[in-house]
């Protein structure tokens, strides 16, 4: 009778087993749905992720602060002015004439640079910040990159306005020779 009793319950618990691999069979998802999934993931893949966004935003600021800062090549243009201003000053011109040629075309120089890379840093933050407009609607930009793009923009308005300043010479403009 004790083998009988062992057998009547390894016999249930084969059919609770088989009841517990029947029911994660019903788990399975069907065929049908396994497309749709797929269609997610390629949506998934064609929405852009805003990383190019991100870095014309970093861009804008970098070069924003490059304009306030100086460039390499500002520095190296205007050593070159430099240089050719005291090649063409003639050994009888004025003072005032060779501090406009040797200093003043110099420091020009270094202001249209100036400008230069602080107009490129404002372009490229306003694009930045308008190009949620013409892409996928309904799409919003994170609001780091609208932080750091404007901040490129103030960046390049505050190199742009500098720049004109040095270059007129109503910021730190030349001595006067009299």
């Amino acid at each position: 009778m004790a083998t009988n009793a062992v057998d009547e319950t390894e016999a249930t618990q084969a059919t609770t087993d088989e009841k517990a691999v029947d029911t994660t069979k019903s788990d399975e998802v069907p065929e049908t749905e396994v497309p749709a999934a797929a269609d997610d993931a390629q949506t998934k893949e064609e929405v852009p992720s805003g990383v190019g966004q991100g870095a014309a935003a970093v861009v804008s600021a970098a070069l924003g602060v490059v304009s306030l800062t100086g460039s390499w090549i500002g520095t190296v243009a205007s050593a070159r002015q430099n240089l050719v201003g005291q090649l063409e000053t003639a050994q009888n011109a004025g003072v005032a004439q060779q501090i406009q040629a040797v200093y003043g075309d110099a420091w020009q120089t270094t202001a249209l640079w100036g400008g230069l890379f602080a107009l490129i840093a404002l372009v490229v933050g306003v694009v930045t910040l308008a190009r949620p407009a013409f892409g996928t609607p309904g799409r919003i930009q994170a609001p780091w990159i609208k932080s750091v793009a404007w901040a490129g923009v103030a960046l390049g308005v505050i190199g742009l306005f500098l720049a004109v300043l040095k270059y007129t010479g109503v910021l730190l403009g030349l001595p006067s020779a009299s």
